[in-house]
């Protein structure tokens, strides 16, 4: 006898049925109402008297800097903080809930996608969709039936994913599918999503906004949290904006401009920072140049082949590229992260260099913003405080012992300059927001004083007022002297920030700018994309 667990199937559109909302529950109230909810951590607020509601079968953005209160008010929603932990009221569909858990929460049709997928990528996709809710026949899990519920899920959302797929072997935009199926097949009636475009191409991102436009259309709710307001602008109907914890406002999008929208996250009129003067590709001397260099993994693929070029002394060199051309593999081989072979030859200041480990790198004055800042570049469990210094140890050590009293005047010097929001230097790294902890990754090199600086991604997932605070600390980096190698998918980020660009391709280096007044994002798109990506494109 075949028991589906608690998997089923879909209707004519696609839409799980049980997961599908009437159209009169959409047209007639609210999804959530948020009222009076407050919430400190040792004292010091995180939400103030935040009140606000969000109708039923609306996509509902929600906006605010880094540490304004929205991954905690999400995380209340959510089951993280239980009820009991906070003040204030909660109301789901009309119903008072008081929400003990995640689980308490799913079961009320809540499924919040956080940035870092919930997947488990060794196994397949059907596995993942269907987890804790697998069809068994006898006691035994029926993979069959698995694969087909997985399959009908998945066909009401496009995207043509093979459920016998691991979830490894997909790109990012394909996983957040997976993630998507996975939440309504536990009938989530209402979807959060925490910066679900970071890591997804423009292409792969429409897909998704267009996704999201369908799921609206069939009753399902959608708080969509993202710093990129372009996208925010164009696929919710109303804004929400927070701001140091409390709420600032709720606008229809129709009433709200991209310029309005910063003014009210950020409290102030932030400009676009710009270099006073590109200098010339020629000025400054190497501060790192590579030549013939090559990077495969440990099974022998190739990621990066003979590349050459030079960064020089007071310039920013913006790598642009897709995702997979190989711009991080550079970068992680440099600083001698990589984990398979690499090979060419390095020349730092001018003098031949042999870099295996990173401590080499660090030795030799380099330093590595990397794109996993989570993964790479903090140690979760550690302080604010301690993750500030850990990089400068050496240089804040006597005898193999640190001074103590110098390692927290620095950390708090650095917290000041780079206005990281954080209760206390002795706050766990992992309790900041996404923006905050992209501050200390970057801060923390600064007491090393680096001569190279590597920036992989440095502003994904941040808002758009440290965007711009971490952009002006990178340029005076770079005036101070040092040599700054950039990657970013953004190209207007690319194109405001660097003195000369390199393009990359599959690999190799397509084109590079050494002039870059008259360049435009076409020429970086048409530098980046292979003429059979061209072909192959819809």
């Amino acid at each position: 006898m075949l028991r589906r667990g608690r998997g089923r199937g879909v209707d004519a559109t696609g839409l799980p049925k049980r997961g599908r909302v009437s159209a009169a529950e959409c047209g007639m109230g609210l999804a959530i109402r948020f009222r009076g909810v407050t919430k400190a951590f040792a004292g010091v607020p995180a939400l103030r008297d935040v009140t606000f509601d969000v109708r039923a079968g609306e996509i509902h953005a929600l906006c605010g800097e880094n540490g304004a209160g929205k991954s905690t008010l999400i995380r209340i929603l959510g089951g993280v903080w239980p009820a009991g932990s906070y003040v204030g009221g909660l109301h789901v569909h009309g119903e008072r809930v008081a929400f003990r858990s995640v689980s308490h929460a799913e079961r009320a049709g809540i499924a919040v996608i956080h940035q870092e997928l919930a997947l488990v990528p060794a196994m397949s996709v059907a596995e993942n969709v269907l987890l804790g809710r697998e069809p068994t026949r006898g006691g035994i899990v029926a993979r069959r039936e698995m694969r087909e519920i997985a399959a009908a899920e998945l066909r009401g959302l496009g995207g043509g994913i093979d459920p016998s797929a691991t979830v490894a072997e997909l790109g990012v935009g394909r996983q957040q599918l997976v993630a998507i199926a996975k939440a309504l097949q536990r009938d989530a009636r209402i979807l959060v999503l925490d910066e679900p475009t970071s890591a997804l191409t423009d292409a792969e991102a429409g897909k998704l906004l267009d996704l999201l436009r369908t799921l609206r259309s069939r009753g399902v709710t959608i708080i969509y949290i993202s710093h990129r307001l372009d996208e925010a602008l164009a696929v919710a109907d109303r804004v929400t904006v927070l701001r140091d914890g409390e709420c600032v406002g709720t606008w229809p999008t129709e009433k709200l401009s991209a310029g309005k929208l910063v003014r009210e996250m950020v409290g102030r009129h932030v400009t676009q920072v710009r270099r006073r003067a590109r200098t010339s590709a020629t000025d400054g001397r190497p501060a790192l140049s590579v030549r013939g260099w090559g990077v495969r993994t440990r099974d022998g693929a190739v990621r990066v082949r003979d590349v050459s070029f030079e960064a020089r002394r007071g310039q920013v060199l913006g790598v642009a590229g897709l995702m997979g051309s190989g711009r991080s593999e550079l970068l992680l081989s440099l600083f001698g992260a990589w984990p398979g072979a690499v090979d060419g030859d390095m020349w730092l200041d001018g003098v031949e260099a042999t870099i295996r480990r990173p401590a080499d790198a660090v030795a030799h004055g380099l330093a590595l913003v990397a794109e996993d800042r989570r993964g790479q570049g903090l140690v979760l469990g550690m302080s604010v405080g301690h993750n500030l210094t850990l990089a400068a140890l050496r240089g804040l050590s006597r005898v193999g012992f640190v001074r103590r009293g110098r390692d927290a005047t620095e950390a708090r010097g650095l917290v000041e300059r780079l206005a990281v929001r954080t209760p206390t230097l002795a706050t766990p790294v992992r309790q900041l927001s996404g923006g905050n902890q992209q501050k200390v990754v970057v801060g923390k090199w600064l007491l090393t004083r680096p001569s190279v600086l590597l920036l992989d991604e440095p502003t994904r997932g941040v808002d758009v007022g440290a965007k711009a605070e971490i952009h002006a600390l990178v340029r005076s980096l770079a005036d101070e002297g040092a040599a700054v190698i950039m990657v970013s998918s953004e190209a207007p980020e690319i194109m405001a920030m660097s003195d000369r660009v390199l393009v990359m391709r599959e690999g190799v280096v397509s084109t590079t700018f050494d002039d870059i007044d008259g360049l435009a994002e076409a020429d970086i798109a048409a530098a980046a994309i292979s003429q059979d990506q061209v072909t192959a494109a819809p």
